[in-house]
């Protein structure tokens, strides 16, 4: 059975949640204070028709405002917003150019103002934490929604645009102007891994967690417990080969009792997932 675009980035985002130990994060063992596993899974299922708008040709901007709308149809709050932000322009990529990082970089870069307007939009549907601006670019501040788009237009900023000036601070927009090299790079750890595809995505996830600091833990806790974070997993990856996974696990709930969160992370590995089940990995 062949599963479409769409079909495929609900299911990893399905599978990046069932995963397990995934440090700090809510997973099929862990919630994460009012935040629990099954608003995840009603969050995933809620984004099937940004999806398919996005599958079907419809501009990534409007694509991801009604895929976050979906998504935000359950009680628990923000449960995959970055996740979105990556897997919207990578199932347009694959109908509109094939699934390959110059095809998602060339979808990104030729975004519009439109998109930007509803990438803002999309605010409006879900609490998102996001630093507080530079003082010259508070009128830009994405928290204040559709109130911002007349700024956006008048200085012409498409959503690449927005990406870019975000990209120093946030792994996410990252991804849009490095072509989306650490979500192709998550795959083929995951297609080349051992054992389940959810086992093989809380691998990635150490994994990535051990090569950079998390930018959302960088924003929320600071630098320095980005830096702890990322030496700590850096530490229990070397050993992963040869260990079981109880280490894994206490840093798991280590991190859930001090409300450290490596959702950027998360973010990665839901992408990877998605370039993996796309390049035919076995279920």
């Amino acid at each position: 059975m062949v599963r479409s675009p769409a079909r495929n980035a609900e299911l990893a985002l399905l599978l990046e949640v069932a995963g397990t130990p995934k440090p700090g994060n809510v997973d099929r063992e862990r919630d994460v204070d009012d935040l629990h596993f099954e608003h995840f899974l009603a969050g995933a299922v809620g984004t099937q028709k940004g999806l398919r708008l996005a599958a079907g040709g419809t501009p990534v901007g409007e694509a991801f405002e009604a895929a976050v709308a979906g998504m935000s149809d359950q009680s628990g709050g923000n449960t995959q917003f970055g996740c979105l932000l990556l897997l919207v322009p990578l199932v347009r990529a694959t109908t509109q150019r094939g699934l390959a990082p110059e095809s998602a970089a060339h979808v990104v870069e030729h975004t519009t103002v439109a998109d930007a307007a509803d990438f803002y939009c999309a605010f409006e549907h879900v609490d998102v934490y996001v630093d507080d601006p530079p003082e010259d670019m508070g009128t830009l501040d994405v928290r204040r929604g559709s109130d911002a788009v007349p700024e956006l237009e008048r200085r012409g900023l498409t959503l690449y645009d927005v990406m870019e000036r975000s990209a120093p601070a946030d792994g996410v927009a990252a991804e849009w102007v490095n072509g989306f090299e650490r979500t192709f790079e998550t795959a083929d750890r995951i297609e080349s891994g051992q054992g389940p595809v959810t086992d093989r995505a809380a691998d990635a996830f150490l994994a990535l967690l051990a090569e950079e600091p998390d930018t959302l833990v960088a924003k929320r806790h600071g630098r320095e417990t980005a830096r702890e974070v990322r030496e700590r997993a850096a530490e229990l990856h070397e050993e992963s080969e040869r260990a079981d996974r109880d280490d894994v696990r206490e840093f798991a709930d280590e991190l859930v009792e001090r409300g450290v969160n490596p959702g950027t992370t998360a973010d990665l590995v839901a992408a990877g997932l998605y370039v993996a089940l796309e390049r035919g990995v076995e279920l």
